[in-house]
């Protein structure tokens, strides 16, 4: 029954022999959590991940940018000091 539920809340449909496969895999699954539980983790601090977590992103920094006419050099359609694209709303 929980193999059909879950299969029904996925949009998968399953054969009997699928169902069966599923089925013993999902209790070895629940059985292994039930092992878990018997751990002792009142000394463990909960936490969100694993390894700390730290920002790698570069400093926000000024620096000066590319002249306009190199980066419009680039462009396969400039129009003036803008790039020209095709129009895709009409």
């Amino acid at each position: 029954m929980d193999i059909e539920y879950v299969a029904k809340l996925a949009r998968i449909e399953l054969n009997k022999q699928e169902k069966k496969r599923l089925s013993t895999q999902l209790g070895d699954i629940l059985a292994y959590i039930e092992k878990l539980k018997e751990l002792n983790i009142s000394s463990v601090e909960p936490m969100s991940h694993v390894l700390p977590l730290k920002n790698v992103f570069r400093r926000d920094e000024v620096r000066p940018s590319l002249p306009q006419e190199k980066v419009l050099a680039n462009a396969p359609h400039a129009a003036g000091n803008n790039f020209s694209v095709p129009r895709i709303i009409e």
